[in-house]
């Protein structure tokens, strides 16, 4: 089974940038989506490939944030949000629950530049966000992935020393990383590679960011640990145009 994730900064953008072909290359099982910005009947003519169940979670603000799922197993059962009116607003989060796991898809907020959302997110936001991911796990293992907004350690990006008062790489904002780690959960990619650095996810516009390889790690698969056993490959892609990120994923035998 193929799992991936990729913020796409705009679904109906980057399927002017060749997604539909990406699909099918991809050959995935579960497609994850974040910062779409788009609601489902606007990208509703968009001739998507054939055999995948499509869930849509988009932000009550136009134009912004948003997270879908696309899935050729049919899910047990699918849910928006995380059962809060303060945080579901911004539609950050979908669950696809499937036989053997929940999958979560999250979109976790910026900080912002001035960190004006620091606070929020850290104090609020990440808090009730993994609750709910230890509430599902009472159930059945989980599978998070998705664009989390920061990088765990210095190895997670290209120039941490210059970025200890960034949003993405705060103090506050890699100790609720760590959180999601003390609580069990696995940080696959690194599961897999413990010590290698430059490998990025994400790249600013700026300053040929990209081409250079200044970059940060910051989406992600994370498993519950009765699910690593399952985990053959964990991977990141970014070969993979057409966003300033690119995708990740993972395949579970």
């Amino acid at each position: 089974m193929r799992l991936i994730s990729w913020n796409v900064n705009g679904l109906r953008a980057i399927v002017g940038k060749g997604f539909l072909d990406f699909m099918t290359e991809a050959d995935a099982d579960v497609i994850c989506l974040q910062e779409i910005k788009a609601r489902e009947e606007q990208v509703a003519e968009i001739p998507w490939p054939a055999g995948y169940h499509r869930f849509w979670n988009s932000a009550q603000k136009p134009g912004y944030s948003g997270t879908a799922i696309f899935s050729r197993i049919a899910p047990v059962s699918v849910r928006s949000g995380i059962g809060s009116e303060l945080h579901d607003r911004e539609g950050r989060v979908i669950t696809a629950e499937f036989e053997a796991f929940f999958l979560v898809n999250v979109y976790v907020p910026n900080s912002q530049r001035e960190l004006t959302r620091l606070s929020y997110r850290t104090e609020s936001w990440e808090p009730a966000f993994l609750a709910f991911l230890k509430d599902l796990e009472k159930m059945k293992p989980v599978i998070v992935c998705g664009d989390l907004n920061v990088a765990h350690r210095e190895i997670d990006l290209a120039r941490p020393k210059d970025n200890g008062k960034n949003a993405g790489f705060t103090p506050e904002e890699r100790s609720c990383f760590q959180k999601v780690i003390d609580a069990g959960f696995i940080d696959t990619f690194r599961l897999r590679n413990p010590d290698a650095g430059g490998h990025y996810t994400w790249w600013s516009y700026m300053n040929q960011a990209r081409v250079r390889n200044i970059g940060w790690r910051i989406d992600y698969f994370c498993i519950s640990p009765s699910l690593e056993p399952m985990l053959h490959d964990a991977f990141i892609w970014p070969h993979v145009q057409g966003s300033d990120h690119c995708p990740v994923g993972v395949d579970l035998y």
